[in-house]
């Protein structure tokens, strides 16, 4: 079994900073992708930032230009740096990895949700 927890989050008034991370830990073999989505009340769960095998990594329009996706690989923890916050930037946080748990079986894992609140 994996386990991913996550720390950062909490109040910010707009125009601030914010740091999350979130540690993978358990039955690892190798990690394709770890990222960030947000979800507000009656809204879908989307998509913030995603780190894939390679480097390669997304972002949601919405913030390009703010938020910094990077992974750690050594210690199979991912971070968000969110800079320029927003009001709209309040949500809850959950981090996502898809793992390789054995040589033949990749799941997909979340984090219990932080929240992230920017006040006007």
């Amino acid at each position: 079994q994996v386990q991913l927890v996550e720390s950062g989050g909490g109040l910010v008034q707009a125009g601030g900073s914010l740091s999350l991370s979130c540690a993978a830990s358990g039955s690892i073999v190798g990690i394709n992708q770890m990222g960030w989505y947000r979800q507000t009340p009656g809204k879908l769960r989307e998509l913030v930032a995603v780190s894939m095998r390679g480097g390669l990594t997304n972002y949601a329009d919405s913030v390009k230009g703010r938020f910094t996706i990077s992974i750690d690989n050594t210690k199979n923890t991912v971070y968000l740096q969110m800079n320029s916050l927003k009001v709209e930037d309040t949500a809850v946080y959950y981090c996502h990895a898809n793992i390789l748990t054995s040589w033949v079986s990749t799941n997909d894992f979340w984090g219990q949700g932080t929240q992230v609140t920017v006040s006007s």
